[in-house]
């Protein structure tokens, strides 16, 4: 037998036995030929390094890390990540059709496996304004296109348990696919009717508990460790040798900073180990078990057959990546991508209406207590508290003594004019305000600060670049990142937008706020399906009842 490529004297992880061997892997023409050959084209001599299969990402939004697809491939490669499995969501709730179709030409000719998940909840909720609306003839479309695994998370899980006609037609389009799950919090009688119509996965587990029922539920448990979202060491010790074909990781939401500082699969299985995990366990978690999971032959595993996407470790405990192959070709090296990654495909357009005439900040003081958005640090779930809140001069200001900011969320599709306004507490600003067009899942503009003046200044700045970030101080912009691409991604390199990341970061911090990521927890107080108060175009949502409330109780 004859090789492409021989690698000699490595320590392989065979994951179906959960045992490593020492030996050689021959591999040609992509695939992995076996374990050895008479002569090779390429011998690599790997002197009793470990040689295990390419991590896969069981759940991860491109758009969330503000990187066009290629510098996400280009930011994850070194990290031994070989395949994602990527809910297009994000762009999909502002361009629709055509924003899912230019993320699959985007990623098409790079050398990271993308696959899709059709997505499912085009708006999230009836509680906003949408960008776009995918029903289920617009599903079913997309489930036929390249790379288009299964349905993605299922974000609606009280129509879901309403029996709503809509989600359920979505959900029988994918019958015989994986069918994403998104149910943060829900348990008993309710877990099971919402597992019952078709969910199986979910990544919105946030204490152990919830872990185990939902995994008694029959569902696949996806630990998520994000740059806000960070589950994994309440969850992890919901995986074990037995468990182990039903849990799986991911990273959900994962911004440039966390990407260059912490790394991406390569971080979670690390922190896995750290916290007394088997590596075997761990790594067939990220490979061979998520790639059953999704239906994706020939990942997962390093086997006579299977694509020959591999990492080179030098040690489990620090899982310290070496190098990366995908389909036999070293594409990164002692940290770096050295593959030759093809130039971003040309985006699409992408509208940006504001109406700055018609938006105004003002709340007016009213009887009664106010419901107050309390942020939870390091989470995307939110509290609700009620407040007697600060007045002046007939209507609400921001009270800094208790930190409390107004908030809003301005509608940027369809140049509407709508303004939700609110309150928020723990962002920790003394002075200014921020602004992003990333704001989860219909992505208008969301603003908080401390005086009307500055949050009109970050909306009209953003309206001018076309969606972005923004850090603003006495009416002058101290950081911005452009997101020209839908509002949620740069066209820049990687390091560009590492570098202007940090110093919105920085900007903010600057301002006062403690918060590890502020814009990451600001993102997520748009999205009326994650608990438990929450904003949009149209008002304040309380999750638990997913209806619209008024900010006051009186």
């Amino acid at each position: 037998m004859s090789a492409e490529l021989l690698l000699r004297q490595a320590k392989i992880l065979d994951v179906f036995s959960g045992q490593f061997f020492w030996g050689d892997l021959a591999v040609s023409s992509g695939k992995i030929l076996g374990f050895g050959a008479e002569e090779a084209e390429r011998v690599v001599d790997l002197d009793g390094a470990f040689l295990i299969p390419g991590l896969i990402d069981a759940h991860v939004h491109i758009e969330s890390s503000k990187l066009s697809p290629r510098e996400f491939a280009q930011a994850v490669l070194p990290h031994g990540t070989t395949a994602v499995i990527a809910d297009p969501h994000e762009i999909a709730n502002v361009l629709g059709l055509l924003g899912i179709h230019w993320m699959i030409e985007a990623t098409r000719s790079l050398p990271l496996r993308v696959f899709f998940m059709a997505p499912s909840c085009i708006p999230a909720s009836p509680l906003e304004t949408p960008g776009a609306v995918l029903g289920p003839k617009e599903i079913q479309e997309v489930l036929g296109w390249e790379r288009m695994i299964g349905l993605g998370e299922v974000m609606n899980f009280p129509g879901v348990i309403a029996g709503e006609p809509g989600i359920l037609a979505k959900m029988e389009a994918a019958r015989g696919k994986p069918i994403d799950g998104h149910a943060p919090g829900l348990l008993g009688a309710e877990l099971w009717s919402y597992v019952r119509a078709g969910p199986k996965t979910d990544h919105e587990c946030t204490t152990l508990i919830e872990a185990q029922e939902k995994l008694r539920a029959g569902m696949h448990i996806l630990i998520r460790e994000g740059t806000t979202a960070r589950n994994l060491g309440a969850l992890i010790s919901v995986l074990t040798p037995c468990s182990a074909p039903f849990v799986h990781f991911c990273t959900d939401d994962r911004e440039p900073e966390t990407l260059v500082s912490e790394g991406h699969m390569d971080d979670l299985v690390r922190k896995a180990v750290g916290h007394g995990i088997p590596p075997a366990v761990a790594i067939a978690s990220a490979t061979i078990h998520t790639a059953r999971a999704y239906g994706l032959p020939g990942l997962g595993a390093l086997a006579p057959g299977y694509h020959a996407d591999f990492l080179v470790v030098s040690d489990l405990k620090t899982f310290h990546v070496e190098e990366v192959y995908v389909a036999g070709k070293r594409v990164a090296e002692r940290g770096k991508c050295t593959a030759d990654l093809p130039p971003l495909a040309s985006p699409p357009r992408s509208p940006m209406s504001v109406n700055l005439e018609k938006i105004s900040f003002r709340i007016p003081a009213q009887e009664g207590l106010a419901r107050v958005i309390r942020v939870i640090p390091n989470e995307v779930i939110t509290e609700e508290v009620l407040l007697q809140p600060k007045v002046a001069g007939e209507e609400v200001v921001a009270d800094l003594e208790r930190d409390v900011l107004k908030i809003a969320v301005v509608e940027r599709h369809r140049g509407t004019g709508n303004v939700g306004l609110g309150l928020v507490q723990g962002f920790g600003l003394k002075a200014g305000a921020l602004a992003s067009t990333v704001a989860h899942d219909s992505h208008h503009i969301v603003v908080i600060g401390v005086n009307d003046e500055d949050m009109r200044a970050a909306v009209a700045e953003l309206a001018r670049l076309g969606g972005g970030q923004v850090v603003v101080r006495n009416e002058k912009i101290l950081a911005s990142l452009p997101l020209p691409i839908a509002g949620l991604m740069s066209d820049r390199p990687l390091f560009e937008v590492h570098q202007l990341s940090q110093e919105l970061r920085q900007a903010a911090h600057s301002l006062g706020s403690p918060l590890f990521d502020p814009f990451m927890t600001l993102s997520f107080l748009a999205l009326p399906v994650i608990p438990a108060l929450k904003i949009t175009d149209l008002g304040l949502v309380d999750v638990r009842r997913f209806t619209i409330v008024p900010l006051f109780t009186g």
